[in-house]
């Protein structure tokens, strides 16, 4: 009877660790592809103030039996980005939309009374399983606030619509956020550089770092996840065989 029941306690504990190995990786990669499923803004931070840099807004399909037809990055105007430039896309057209604003920025060349407020980029598209990166350069950022938040729309060929739009709160990360980059004091070693202090090269290689970084930390969290299903298995086993042993 005592070696009946441990050979089944033993059956039961090897049944449940590979469970738990199963729910781990599941749970761990499937974390990482919900992190990377939303827009993004790269890099994440820029100097306030900065000027002559470049943002990449970076799209991913995230529906399996429809395309990205339509983007549309909204930037703010109560802070606004000044000198914006569309960077020619591959089979998309872009439509920039400017909007008086409330308050005028005073700078060196002058008062700017618009800015861009919409940027539609419609035309292309990303099928599933894809992304694309549309890059948009600014003349300079503004330097009253510590971040900026670019609400978006994506739309699908199914007529579905993405949107983009909430903001984090309590430093929870929202269903829907919004594409988000932080601007940071001048001098701040987390502070992406100007593109006055590089080129187009150089926040092109930012955007990749800032990616790869991303793709590191979750292969890294898959991989520690297979480690402790694989360790509990293997003590399930030890259990298996030291029940035979007693046999």
């Amino acid at each position: 009877m005592s070696t009946t029941r441990t050979h089944t306690r033993s059956r039961t504990a090897l049944r449940r660790a590979a469970t738990v190995t199963a729910l781990t990786a599941a749970a761990l990669f499937g974390a990482a592809g919900i992190a990377s499923a939303h827009v993004t803004v790269h890099p994440e931070s820029y100097a306030k103030g900065a000027t002559d840099g470049v943002l990449t807004f970076r799209v991913p399909n995230e529906e399996d039996s429809a395309s990205t037809d339509k983007v549309q990055v909204f930037l703010p105007t109560d802070h606004p980005v000044l000198g914006v430039l569309v960077h020619p896309q591959d089979g998309w057209t872009p439509k920039v939309t400017t909007t008086k604003l409330k308050t005028p920025v005073k700078t060196d060349d002058g008062t700017i009374t618009d800015a861009v407020s919409e940027i539609t980029w419609t035309g292309g598209k990303i099928g599933a399983g894809q992304y694309e990166d549309f890059d948009v350069a600014f003349g300079q950022l503004p330097d009253s606030t510590s971040q900026l938040m670019f609400k978006t729309l994506q739309t699908y060929s199914d007529g579905k619509v993405a949107r983009w739009i909430e903001a984090p709160t309590g430093g929870e990360e929202p269903e829907n956020p919004a594409p988000v980059l932080k601007l940071t004091a001048a001098g701040d070693e987390n502070a992406a550089p100007t593109a006055s202090q590089g080129d187009s090269d150089g926040a092109s290689k930012s955007t990749a770092a800032s990616s790869d970084s991303s793709d590191s930390t979750a292969r890294g969290l898959g991989i520690a996840g297979l480690v402790v299903g694989v360790l509990g298995l293997a003590a399930a086993a030890f259990a298996v065989l030291r029940g035979r042993s007693a046999r």
